[in-house]
């Protein structure tokens, strides 16, 4: 698989801070941050102070509940159980203007499979990321397709399943690598747009999303797959599957609330 030309990392460390780069904002306003970023800090640090042999990080539940504006933010966490066979830390990511997003973090022990057979998520039949046409470049690497397989240039709305493959074209913290548990949670967030996104575009903002994992991807793109959507008075809910070029790997459950564009 071709690698995407280096970037600009999302943020620089200033001691216990991050600076956010331009490009790490939010497409919603111009001074509002990424909301996925947010989720990626506080996986990163979850994982950092929290990680151990032998655990998995099963779950990761991010709650957005306030607009973070483009400056340094940190980010500090807090373990809250640690048992035999499972820990469960939490995060809280601070902004210029207080706690702008949390994070809460499942990590199980790993164990021999019990036996016999259970009805799983089949592969997806998605084409991998190099049989797909050059996709959009920036920040992300982003292949949009339906559940036809054919290349989406629109923004892949549609009436049927969505699909996508990602691949980050930028450092989360300059001089760190992404750890796949950290790739996978700045995946996550584009649950939203996949699941909510209709004929009139992305009129949903993400409040939550809860990315659970039976393994960590084995590849640097992260497919997703929307699979259900209902909304009803501006409320909406739904689900992605997740995969990698090897197989399927979780879930992604997400909310949002109505949020029209200025013009539509």
């Amino acid at each position: 698989m071709a690698q995407a030309e280096e970037q600009e990392a999302f943020f620089t460390g200033a001691g216990d801070a991050f600076v956010p780069a331009p490009h790490a904002r939010s497409w919603w306003a111009p001074g509002m941050m990424h909301g996925r970023l947010l989720g990626a800090l506080a996986a990163r640090a979850l994982e950092r102070e929290h990680a151990a042999e032998g655990l998995h990080f099963t779950r990761l539940t991010v709650d957005l509940f306030r607009n973070a504006p483009m400056a340094p933010v940190r980010v500090e966490t807090l373990r809250v159980r640690d048992g035999r066979r499972i820990r469960v830390a939490d995060a809280t990511v601070h902004g210029a203007e207080g706690v702008v997003a949390r994070a809460s973090a499942v990590l199980l022990r790993r164990s021999e499979q019990p036996p016999g057979q259970i009805p799983a998520t089949p592969p997806w039949d998605a084409p991998a990321p190099e049989e797909l046409p050059a996709p959009r470049e920036g920040a992300w690497t982003v292949w949009k397709f339906d559940e036809h397989n054919t290349p989406a240039r629109d923004g892949g709305q549609g009436n049927g399943r969505r699909r996508a493959w990602l691949r980050e074209s930028c450092e989360l913290v300059a001089g760190e690598s992404l750890s796949p548990f950290v790739r996978a949670a700045l995946a996550a967030d584009t649950a939203s747009p996949l699941a909510h996104a209709g004929d009139a575009g992305l009129q949903f903002i993400n409040a939550d999303y809860t990315l659970c994992l039976s393994r960590l991807p084995l590849s640097e793109a992260i497919g997703l797959e929307s699979a259900a959507h209902t909304s009803e008075d501006g409320v909406a809910v739904g689900h992605c599957t997740l995969h990698d070029t090897a197989g399927p790997i979780g879930y992604c459950m997400t909310t949002a609330v109505a949020n029209p564009r200025a013009g539509t």
